[in-house]
């Protein structure tokens, strides 16, 4: 590995909680076993999705927006990073980049009543999505940090949601085992349930693809579920762990899904062919997943460390593990539980049961 991460700065503004992050992907990202030479690459700068201080994380880097090739528009707010957390709050951020603080607390959202669980910036960035353990979404107007929606129909803990690749849908899980298709006027238009998860649904993510318009969703009965999106009709099982999932991710050209949980082994699937892949080992429980933008590496948040795989060697090429301070004999050292690339694919922001966010900046090796 001709690279590696160095630690750059942390992020503290949350209350109480753990840390979940995600970012917008890259559509010009191809499969390592389908070139043969390194392709160009087309990114989203648009903030990558962060949460810190508990629980999911949405970040952009804002100078404007690919998606196939196009740029769509230019995000109204540059370094903005959005975090959520089981304090029931959401905070925009304004990175700095700077070591001794690398972001403020820009503006904190409030109305949820219980742990926000999961967050997501829109593609333009204006409109932030978030769920919470109160049953319900809200969707966010991010130059006001108003609510314009309210989502109410499951009767459960929603534990994650999505954007689809154009804003107009959203779709999420819930511990009420359904997963819910939702416009952004805030109406349910399809809940499925038909060979739906018998556990409860963990995670919920869109394909960017456009060409394979799908839904994946991993839930704790140890299946992996592609949904066609047109019908919300069942597609694909996903058989293989021997755990509880807790999360999935989809690459930026929507070619290939990774999930990962108790078990500790990471799962590659073919979403075009319907079938795995591969299996990568992480020796330890798997709390969250993202691929790079512009390489070839899945990243693995674990109970004990955040470990990268290049998918080219199909093998472990770092592993993260910042020092932390003691307290107390009995005291954990907090879990990284949430993972999201800036759109540059330069640095890797990670959110921690400590209610912390760390920046891991990519590096060349002396």
């Amino acid at each position: 590995m001709a690279e590696q991460l160095i630690l750059k700065g942390t992020l503290e503004g949350h209350a109480d909680g753990d840390a979940f992050c995600r970012m917008a992907g890259s559509p010009a990202w191809l499969p390592p076993w389908r070139s043969t030479t390194i392709p160009t690459f087309l990114f989203t700068s648009d903030p990558p999705y962060l949460a810190t201080a508990a629980a999911d994380v949405d970040f952009r880097e804002k100078d404007g927006i690919l998606r196939n090739g196009q740029r769509l528009g230019r995000p109204a707010h540059p370094n903005m990073l959005l975090s959520a957390s089981r304090d029931k709050t959401l905070i925009i951020w304004n990175l700095t980049r700077d070591e001794s603080q690398y972001g403020y607390p820009k503006r904190s959202l409030k109305g949820h009543s219980h742990i926000v669980s999961d967050c997501v910036i829109s593609s333009d960035g204006a409109y932030a999505l978030s769920a919470s353990w109160d049953k319900t979404l809200r969707l966010w107007e991010l130059a006001t940090g108003t609510t314009t929606r309210r989502f109410v129909g499951h009767t459960n803990d929603v534990l994650s949601v999505s954007f689809s690749a154009d804003n107009r849908q959203i779709v999420s899980g819930s511990r009420d085992r359904t997963i819910k298709l939702w416009n952004t006027l805030g109406d349910c238009k399809y809940t499925i349930s038909e060979k739906g998860h018998s556990e409860w649904v963990s995670c919920v993510r869109f394909s960017p693809n456009p060409q394979n318009p799908v839904i994946v969703s991993s839930g704790w009965d140890k299946l992996v579920k592609v949904w066609e999106l047109s019908t919300c009709k069942l597609q694909t099982d996903h058989i293989g762990h021997t755990g509880y999932i807790n999360t999935v991710t989809i690459s930026p050209d929507g070619s290939l899904c990774a999930s990962g949980g108790k078990d500790g082994t990471t799962m590659l699937w073919d979403l075009n062919e319907s079938k795995h892949l591969y299996s990568l080992n992480a020796n330890d429980e798997i709390h969250a997943l993202v691929f790079s933008p512009n390489r070839y590496w899945l990243c693995a948040a674990t109970a004990s460390s955040i470990i990268i795989f290049d998918l080219e060697k199909k093998s472990k090429v770092d592993e993260l593990k910042p020092e932390f301070t003691a307290v107390g004999k009995k005291s954990r050292e907090p879990e990284c539980v949430s993972l999201a690339w800036s759109a540059d694919g330069q640095t890797l922001f990670a959110g921690y049961t400590d209610n912390i966010i760390r920046a891991w900046g990519v590096m060349s090796r002396a």
